[in-house]
């Protein structure tokens, strides 16, 4: 299923009625800055979905830094958005879209199935010389049917099973190289990462801003079997969002997102860590 879009695409289902567009926009540690950017001016009927108050649950002990919402606040959000699951919903962030693929990535698990992404974000669109606004849209309340899709998202039990010799997975770390050795970690109180990861860094899904072709995913992870199961992770379950959408542009059906990701493994303390650092 295709579900990167270009700008040309979104243009042309701008004005449909069942079609919702979702500003993403968002920058981790400043978590006011999306709306104020989406107040300035964004797209045309577009809401805006916040990362951290939409998209993100409460922190507690454990499940990471960004865990998942929950379901009932959400569902309420979307319906008073006007989006329901007959709803075609194109997702934008202004970057290297990980908001955008996070809230594709829920909805998805919440079993809705029209779901795309605007390749390159807004940044795209306005230098498309495409319709901007300060207008705030509003909808009529709709009814969204949850119907969580377990099949996406892989439980801390998963990610122990795992380091538990489970051959039959592939679990990929999606954090810059730095993190996943353990040389630099800017965020989490442990570094290194998850016994067994490989890793693929999601930036590397793109070029200048946007997704690669699908051809270019494919030789990106040509040496998996796109066959088997993949379980995807970063640091807490964002930018891991975008290797989830670059696997299945590439083909790879059996892809799960660790939404707690390394945040949560680190949480329980007796959970093993894998370092690459040289000792002088």
């Amino acid at each position: 299923m295709k579900m990167i879009l270009d700008v040309h695409e979104v243009m042309e289902k701008l004005n449909e009625p069942n079609v919702r567009l979702v500003d993403c926009r968002f920058a981790l540690g400043k978590p006011d800055m999306g709306k104020t950017e989406y107040d300035r001016d964004h797209i045309p009927s577009a809401v805006f979905f916040n990362l951290e108050r939409d998209l993100s649950g409460s922190v507690q002990v454990h499940g990471g830094r960004h865990p998942l919402p929950d379901i009932s606040v959400l569902k309420n959000r979307l319906e008073d958005s006007g989006i329901s699951r007959s709803t075609t919903v194109i997702a934008y962030d202004d970057g290297l879209s990980a908001g955008a693929a996070r809230f594709i990535w829920i909805l998805m698990y919440l079993g809705h199935s029209k779901v795309f992404l605007l390749n390159g974000g807004y940044s795209a669109w306005k230098e498309s010389n495409y319709p901007i606004t300060q207008d705030i849209p509003s909808y009529k309340r709709v009814d969204f049917l949850v119907d969580i899709n377990e099949n996406l998202a892989a439980s801390y039990d998963d990610v122990v099973r795992f380091t538990q010799n489970d051959s039959k997975t592939v679990l990929i770390d999606s954090r810059e190289n730095q993190r996943y050795t353990g040389r630099e970690e800017p965020i989490d109180k442990k570094a290194g990462h998850i016994p067994g990861a490989i890793n693929y860094h999601w930036e590397d899904s793109f070029r200048n801003g946007y997704f690669l072709p699908r051809e270019e995913q494919k030789k990106r992870f040509n040496q998996l079997d796109p066959d088997q199961e993949v379980i995807v992770y970063c640091g807490s379950g964002i930018t891991a969002a975008a290797n989830f959408m670059a696997l299945k542009e590439a083909g790879f059906n059996r892809v799960k997102l660790y939404t707690g990701s390394f945040s949560d493994w680190i949480s329980y303390e007796d959970n093993p860590v894998i370092t690459d650092v040289e000792i002088e």
